[in-house]
C-alpha cells in the first residue's frame, strides 16, 4: 500500500472472469503519516481506506470483464461494516464478486479479511463510462503492470 498515493492494492492474487471474483493482497505500512493523527499511541488504519481498497478491488474486476474498455467509478457505499480493527503490519486479503450488472452500472460485493478473519465488507454499486482522459488510460495501463493484472484481460494489447 503507498497511502499516500492512494494506491491500496499490492497485488492481484486471484482473477477468475468466469465466476467474476477477484482476490488481491494489500500489506498495511508498519510506519506512515496517517497513523500519527489516526490514532496517537494506538494506531488504526481508517474505515474509509478500508471501504476504498474494497473498491480498487472490485473496480479491477470490473475493468477485467469490461475488456479494459470502460472506467468504474465508485457511486454508492451500501451496508459497510467495519467488523475489526486494522493496524500497521498486517496483510489484507480483500475479495470481491459481481452481484448484478446492469446498464452503465454494477454491484459488488466485497470483503476484506486478515489470517482467515473477517475485518469489513461492503456493497459497492459503480457507474461505469469510457475512459474520460488519455492520461488516465496511460495510468491504469501502469498501474495494471505494477499489480500483476493479467495481461490476457487487456483487450488493446
Amino acid at each position: 500500500m503507498q497511502l499516500e498515493y492512494f494506491h491500496l492494492i499490492d497485488r492481484i492474487a486471484d482473477l477468475n472472469i468466469g465466476e467474476k471474483t477477484i482476490t488481491v493482497e494489500a500489506q498495511v505500512p508498519q510506519h506512515n503519516t496517517i497513523f500519527e493523527g489516526h490514532f496517537p499511541g494506538y494506531p488504526l488504519l481508517p474505515g474509509v481506506l478500508l471501504i476504498e481498497s474494497m473498491a480498487q478491488t472490485s473496480g479491477w474486476l470490473l475493468i477485467a470483464l469490461m475488456k479494459f474498455e470502460r472506467m468504474p467509478f465508485l457511486a454508492m457505499v451500501k451496508e459497510a461494516k467495519m467488523r475489526s480493527f486494522v493496524t500497521p503490519g498486517e496483510l489484507l486479503k480483500v475479495e470481491a464478486s459481481v452481484v448484478h450488472e446492469g446498464s452503465g452500472f454494477a454491484i459488488t460485493e466485497a470483503k476484506i479479511s486478515v489470517g482467515g478473519k473477517p475485518r469489513c465488507n461492503a456493497t459497492l454499486t459503480f457507474r461505469h463510462i469510457p475512459f474520460p482522459h488519455p492520461d488516465l488510460r496511460v495510468h491504469m495501463d501502469a498501474m495494471a503492470k505494477r499489480i500483476g493484472f493479467p495481461q490476457q484481460a487487456m483487450s488493446h494489447d
